[in-house]
């Protein structure tokens, strides 16, 4: 056929690299910290939620619900979240559910971005961002946290990679639609603060542009930091739309529920995707998500709240894992949140040498040996970068630990005896 099959849309985007490192950790991993997904169950009450709505006598739950979320699911999303916002939300017109965040960024991207928009994206970012931008026909417009070096020999804080505020400013423009926002930060685990989000909601109201908030880590921040919600500074409301998703709020990545929330003047145009695309998400499992968020409600800001208890147990996992980094020699960044670290790998490089101007990362080579070698899987930092930018901070991987003990003291198993193999002689 001399007629071209694929789409223009689809040029340049159609590798993955979670569908090359996921392959790869099935194939050559003894533990896999490199997806990120809980190796643990979901709480017991949202578990008994599923079967109850599983096997239970409402049998409409096995059929159709309402195309844009199921009535008891958007009812508590806009209850939920209108008191952590401050307003009344309209269930029906400010939340819409969706199959997963990945489904609700791309109907953001779908419904808000035209040919020739520019959208700014904060390196590093979430892999998805820069490919949906450019399927719905815009352009991708970078700028990166750059860290800071601590005092005192100290480990580095994701709170050290900061935005210059002079660059940040210098990518608006006339064309500039939108900026994605995503605090708590994949893969850094950076909490922006207050300051910094009042830098972007400046910025975003004085160029009247649109603000794509990915807030799936929301409830996943540490020693005592706090999630702020842009949508919540002023000027800010009318013109974001909040992403979550409840993989990440429950530890059920699997369920694939998440969710928008804004002004009905941008989830109408969401609502349009959504209805000519998916249409539908999974009835159970949004009525499993409804009973979890209403337990939830009744339970917050007491010790009994998952979203109380969850971070905490993480902040252990996290603080475990960096000791057991550091010790090694990977010096890892320590997280503010979610469910990743990084960790420099530059004391390692004897083990995988550098080869001169090959197109290949070298984190992406030494992440790729790592699980071949050592059967521990992790995912290179440069993955999280545009092409240009790839080489920039490419001595560093990222490491999941949202996971049980006994994975957590397999890796470190790992890294004990590679460390015990470098020293001796």
């Amino acid at each position: 056929m001399s007629r071209p099959v694929q789409a223009r849309r689809l040029e340049g985007i159609d590798k993955n690299i979670w569908v090359e490192f996921v392959k790869l950790a099935a194939t050559y991993s003894k533990v896999n910290l490199g997806q990120g997904f809980p190796d643990f169950p979901p709480p017991d009450f949202l578990k008994e939620s599923f079967v109850r709505a599983l096997s239970g006598e409402n049998h409409m739950l096995h059929q159709y619900t309402r195309a844009f979320g199921h009535p008891p699911l958007v009812k508590i999303l806009a209850q939920f979240f209108g008191k952590l916002l401050g307003r009344d939300l309209d269930p029906m017109t400010n939340v819409m559910v969706t199959v997963g965040a990945y489904q609700a960024l791309f109907c953001c991207f779908q419904a808000l971005v035209d040919e020739g928009d520019e959208v700014i994206i904060i390196e590093p970012f979430f892999d998805c961002y820069e490919p949906m931008v450019k399927m719905a026909g815009g352009t991708p417009v970078f700028v990166p946290l750059r860290p800071k070096a601590p005092k005192d020999g100290k480990l580095m804080s994701s709170a050290d990679w900061q935005l210059d505020p002079a660059e940040l400013a210098s990518k608006f423009s006339e064309r500039t639609k939108a900026i994605v926002l995503n605090s708590p930060n994949n893969p850094l685990g950076k909490v922006f603060s207050r300051e910094e989000l009042e830098l972007i909601a400046d910025l975003c109201v004085k160029h009247d542009v649109l603000c794509l908030s990915d807030e799936v880590y929301e409830w996943l921040v540490y020693d005592g930091k706090e999630h702020i919600r842009i949508a919540s500074l002023q000027g800010m409301w009318d013109r974001t739309v909040i992403i979550g998703s409840a993989g990440k709020t429950f530890s059920a990545t699997g369920w694939k529920v998440g969710w928008t929330v804004g002004p009905n003047r941008l989830l109408q145009h969401l609502r349009t995707v959504h209805q000519n695309s998916v249409y539908h998400c999974a009835t159970v499992a949004q009525e499993a998500v409804a009973q979890g968020f209403q337990r939830e409600l009744e339970l917050y800001g007491k010790p009994d709240s998952y979203f109380v208890q969850l971070p905490k147990e993480l902040q252990q996992k996290r603080d475990w894992l960096v000791q057991s980094l550091d010790a090694v020699g990977m010096k890892p960044i320590i997280p503010e949140g979610t469910y990743f670290l990084v960790a420099d790998i530059s004391k390692f490089k004897s083990n995988v040498p550098d080869v001169p101007d090959s197109d290949e990362p070298y984190d992406s080579r030494f992440a790729k040996w790592m699980v071949k070698n050592k059967g521990l899987a992790a995912i290179p930092l440069s993955a999280f970068y545009s092409g240009a930018h790839k080489n920039n901070y490419n001595h560093f991987i990222r490491f999941c630990f949202a996971k049980e003990e006994a994975t957590l003291k397999a890796a470190n198993d790992i890294l004990q005896k590679w460390k015990q193999e470098k020293t001796s002689p």
